[in-house]
């Protein structure tokens, strides 16, 4: 029941931290038409200040849900992909040995 919480607390401030982030205008939105650091030219203060702090705070929340989710992840009952395969069974024979290299006739040497 926790868990269920804790997950949606989590997708709901995935959503809004997506939000939120594109709210936010850029660094001289719209000012490098004029050759850039025009962020530099007009400095007043704009409404972002809220969208920062919320973004921080959202940013926060999902660390600790993440971390939270983590915790409360009963692992005990998860088995990897490969523990579902087994492998063949190991058999004791040999390998093949090589065939008997036979001596090459020297070809005879002229004088």
């Amino acid at each position: 029941m926790f868990y269920h919480f804790i997950l949606s607390v989590h997708v709901l401030v995935c959503a809004l931290l997506v939000l939120v982030i594109l709210l936010q205008t850029g660094r001289g939105a719209g000012l490098s038409v004029f050759g850039g650091g025009g962020d530099s030219l007009i400095t007043t203060p704009t409404g972002s200040n809220f969208l920062k702090t919320a973004t921080q705070v959202l940013a926060g929340v999902f660390a600790a849900t993440s971390l939270f989710l983590t915790l409360l992840t009963n692992r005990t009952g998860m088995s990897s992909v490969t523990s579902r395969f087994s492998l063949p069974p190991a058999t004791a024979s040999q390998p093949a040995a090589p065939a008997a290299a036979q001596p090459k006739a020297e070809a005879p040497v002229k004088k």
